[in-house]
């Protein structure tokens, strides 16, 4: 069959979207480029008015400039047509890379999942448990191994009365040693003399008199006949 018929030539995959829009922006920019010309040939027309007097002259160049402009406004709704048609096709793209993009997401998820299913069955929860178990005998036989080995020996028996006796004792004893009130009934030192020694004058202290150092005179012999 394919000798008699021919075998047809296999279909050629038509333009992108991305194509298309690379297409229409260049003819857009293309007829701006034309536009740009018109206005120059616009501000031309447009001098050469301002130097004119009224007449078939003047008129006939208004006339060219008439004519451009139209050509110009012509162009500009071209060029409108053409950044919508571009604007357009370009949702139209982000649309669709935006649904692909969310297909591969779903399909890396889907994976994902798979792949943990699959971890979790190489998992026993059961072992997991009993290693926990044995770690936790093997601390409990560590703590009696540490306290066997602090544990002291030769120490006397000795009643917990008395020893509880004995703390308060202690205790009372303590308070004595943190009080400082002996220390009110010591006799304070003299004050240092005020006068020369030999000094005439005669100092009393409680009624009793006192040399110039402040301790209390001695009476002499004649002083007692």
């Amino acid at each position: 069959m394919n000798r008699i018929f021919g075998r047809g030539k296999p279909k050629e995959p038509g333009p992108s979207i991305t194509d298309c829009i690379t297409s229409v922006d260049t003819r857009a920019d293309n007829i701006d480029q034309k536009i740009q010309k018109l206005e120059t040939e616009l501000r031309k027309y447009k001098d050469q008015m301002a130097k004119m007097r009224e007449g078939p002259a003047k008129n006939s160049v208004k006339q060219k400039a008439m004519r451009v402009l139209k050509q110009k406004k012509m162009y500009e709704q071209q060029v409108e047509n053409l950044r919508a048609q571009s604007f357009n096709m370009e949702q139209a793209n982000y649309a669709t890379q935006t649904l692909k993009d969310t297909h591969t997401t779903v399909a890396a998820m889907k994976d994902g999942v798979a792949s943990m299913k699959k971890e979790f069955k190489k998992i026993n929860i059961d072992a997991i448990e009993d290693v926990n178990d044995e770690l936790a005998d093997m601390l409990e036989q560590a703590d009696e191994v540490q306290e066997a080995m602090g544990r002291q020996y030769g120490l006397p028996d000795i009643d917990e009365d008395e020893l509880a006796a004995e703390l308060d004792a202690l205790g009372d004893e303590i308070a004595l040693d943190d009080d400082t009130s002996y220390l009110d009934d010591v006799v304070k030192a003299p004050a240092a003399p005020d006068r020369e020694p030999g000094a005439d004058s005669v100092r009393m202290k409680d009624g009793v008199p006192v040399d110039e150092f402040g301790l209390p005179q001695v009476p002499s012999a004649a002083h007692a006949k």
